[in-house]
């Protein structure tokens, strides 16, 4: 297929179709009437031979041929988007641009009030969605544009994707008011007699501090396994049991509880948390200032903590 019979606006709407599900949806997100986008896909099912979508209840779902031609046009967009903004003056002022930035609620806890002041402040017309991003997808996220910079652990990434430490951090241990374990020294035998809350978004599996017991040889007793540390931290302050969490959202989080915050009694890795984004924005000025605008509101929270 030669490009010259391409129209790239009929890439960009195969690209909202296929993200938001449905025509309605991607016409409100570009700004184009239902009967628009119904006929930007005639003209692709035309170029492609192919239906693309077929509806099934609410949504249009893509056919083998619209999934295998997803990712390669969000690259192709994303290229020619950056390649655009290059050669433009990016004025935080007065630019509107809306970034997708993939973050754990730990970091984002910390994170987002103080980018948000300073968004607030110098560039009313920037937006920001924090959202949570599977890490087996990190990588092909950041390539195609779907993400525009990620904030997480060390994670396995290749050449193509930078990444910069922002942050340490160490595990304390969260424990109400008088509890017991802390009427006298607390130590590490005093934290295994103890039972304990495990903060985890996957279903099964050992938390870090899990890791490196089990490395001494030792083990622990998990009573509770939820999924977030603001409704741990309210558990803990009402029971007996123990949490242990980074300490920079410790202090966020029990503000409102009045827990114990204590060391963790043995020697553990610290907790670093990396910036992540893809090479081909290492130029882009809109890419580069929210980065930087990252960079700088994590040491700020970090300086605080």
């Amino acid at each position: 297929m030669q490009l010259n019979r391409i129209d790239l606006n009929l890439l960009v709407v195969l690209d909202a179709i296929f993200s938001e599900g449905g025509i309605t949806r991607a016409g409100e997100k570009l700004h184009l009437t239902q009967p628009a986008i119904s006929h930007a896909l005639g003209r692709l099912r035309e170029l492609f031979g192919d239906p693309l979508f077929v509806r099934e209840g609410r949504r249009m779902v893509p056919t083998p041929l619209a999934r295998s031609l997803t990712q390669p046009v969000r690259r192709a967009l994303h290229s020619l988007e950056v390649a655009l903004n290059e050669v433009q003056q990016f004025d935080a002022a007065t630019t509107q641009r809306h970034f997708n930035i993939a973050v754990r609620d730990v970091l984002e806890a910390m994170v987002l009030p103080p980018l948000m002041v300073e968004v607030a402040r110098d560039a009313p017309s920037v937006d920001i969605s924090a959202i949570r991003a599977d890490r087996r997808t990190l990588e092909s996220e950041l390539a195609s544009g779907g993400l525009d910079a990620a904030l997480d652990v060390l994670l396995p990434v290749s050449e193509d994707v930078r990444h910069q430490r922002i942050s340490m951090d160490r595990l304390v241990v969260v424990a109400r008011r008088n509890h017991p374990a802390t009427r006298k020294a607390f130590d590490l035998a005093a934290y295994l007699r103890a039972h304990h809350v495990l903060v985890s978004s996957r279903r099964s599996g050992p938390g870090l501090e899990d890791v490196e017991l089990n490395r001494q040889g030792l083990r622990r007793r998990i009573r509770l396994r939820c999924q977030h540390y603001f409704a741990a931290c309210r558990v803990v302050s009402e029971t007996d049991l123990l949490l242990t969490m980074p300490e920079r959202y410790a202090r966020i989080a029990n503000k409102q509880f009045g827990n114990r915050i204590l060391s963790f009694p043995m020697q553990m890795p610290s907790m670093d948390a990396y910036l992540y984004w893809h090479a081909s924005v290492d130029n882009d000025p809109a890419n580069r200032w929210l980065r930087e605008r990252l960079i700088a509101t994590t040491e700020s929270a970090a300086g605080r903590g």
